[in-house]
């Protein structure tokens, strides 16, 4: 694997803790500002519509500049951005930072998915898409919970500075190590024209509903484990990092395996994750059965969402330059909307198992979604062969379509 793509790894690292690490520091930031706690967690709201609207936009802004010089100017925005909310005392000013954050940090995803992807053979698309998507897990292991630490005892905003440190190196990397090739995009008209296709957008559709059940239990798994569980708070650390080196398994593990049997590994791990899911919500009045199942879905869901985004570049070949954007899109849609239909679970009476049994629901959805498509499910389809076609010739929606390099 080139040494670039784990610089593009370490850029999504910075960009995925600045993400995830304002749930810790909402009451600070309130306390700070003069704002109400819910005026505070709107800033995590805006900085997800701003990823579902960025990721098309910026990608289709920056489509025919150079990819080195596109990720510089989007990863050199991310940090000024930070320094501004680091420095700034007005809430207002904070709230447009976070979006446009976001719009750096989904102009640079996007950008980074079709980046890795071109550096490296067909037959390991795959496993690059894992290294750039596992910088979310490791920032889910070791920076979130520091950005929450930094924050609790030295304020929010070194948090904002620790970001913005962090991302210096990858600003140096990836102006060292990546290429500045100017992709062959064809014409606006033309991508958009592709991104129609029913077979991508199901696919798509299908990433949404699986990162909205990862990500419905995910925000709430902390209620989960003190009201359900049973556990002291003390614990909600351990079990979000357990979470998280969980994903960073997923990531490893089905990252060497994707390229040789994606059918086989999208299809194992949506079945399996609808089922762990409803295990989970079943079972979690248990310490040992919660612990395991904590760990083994956050394998499952950074292990299959890979695959799947490696699945949407695939398909959407014809469109190279959105296609990242696009996939990008749905991953936040389903980042943004889990959450909130978890919210809303707990909010009519249904207790804290519900976000669970709503992951399970948006999991079935995304299974049955996926087998339902024209009668061809997504995991019929052949084994990637080197060095002539990303996934061979790959089967959705009952159409035949040839992905390649």
């Amino acid at each position: 694997m080139p040494f670039a793509v784990y610089v593009l790894g370490l850029a999504v690292f910075a960009q995925g803790t600045s993400e995830f690490m304002l749930s810790g520091l909402v009451p600070g930031i309130a306390a700070d500002l003069g704002v109400s706690v819910p005026a505070a967690g709107l800033l995590t709201s805006a900085f997800a519509v701003g990823m579902v609207v960025g990721a098309p936009s910026m990608t289709l802004a920056a489509r025919r500049w150079p990819r080195r010089r596109t990720l510089l100017v989007f990863l050199c925005a991310f940090v000024a951005v930070h320094v501004a909310g680091a420095l700034t005392g007005s809430y207002a000013v904070l709230l447009a930072t976070r979006v446009a954050a976001a719009l750096a940090n989904a102009g640079f995803w996007a950008v980074a998915l079709a980046a890795a992807t071109a550096l490296v053979p067909p037959e390991s698309r795959a496993r690059a898409t894992s290294v750039v998507v596992g910088g979310v897990t490791v920032a889910c292991v070791a920076g979130v919970p520091a950005g929450a630490l930094l924050g609790g005892q030295f304020g929010w905003r070194a948090a904002f500075w620790a970001v913005a440190v962090v991302s210096v190196p990858a600003v140096v990397a990836v102006a060292r190590t990546i290429p500045d090739d100017r992709p062959a995009a064809p014409s606006a008209r033309g991508e958009l024209r592709a991104l129609a296709d029913r077979g991508l957008l199901r696919i798509l559709a299908v990433n949404a509903l699986f990162q909205g059940a990862t990500f419905c239990s995910f925000t709430y798994l902390a209620t989960l484990v003190t009201e359900v569980t049973g556990l002291a708070p003390g614990w909600v650390p351990g079990m979000l990092a357990l979470f998280g080196a969980g994903s960073f398994a997923g990531v490893v593990i089905a990252g060497r395996v994707a390229d040789r049997r994606p059918g086989a590994l999208i299809a194992a791990g949506m079945t399996s994750s609808a089922i762990g899911w409803a295990v989970l919500a079943l079972a979690a009045g248990n310490v040992a059965a919660t612990v395991a199942l904590v760990f083994a879905q956050g394998m499952l869901a950074f292990g299959t969402g890979p695959a799947l985004i490696a699945r949407v570049l695939a398909r959407g070949a014809a469109a190279p330059t959105l296609a990242g954007g696009y996939a990008t899109a749905a991953f936040n849609v389903g980042g943004a909307v889990g959450p909130w239909l978890g919210g809303a679970a707990i909010g009519a009476g249904l207790g804290y198992r519900s976000p669970v049994w709503a992951s399970a629901v948006l999991m079935a959805l995304a299974v049955t979604l996926a087998a339902t498509s024209a009668g061809t499910p997504p995991w019929r389809t052949r084994s990637a062969r080197a060095g002539s076609r990303a996934y061979g010739r790959a089967r959705w929606g009952g159409r035949t379509s040839r992905t390649g390099s």
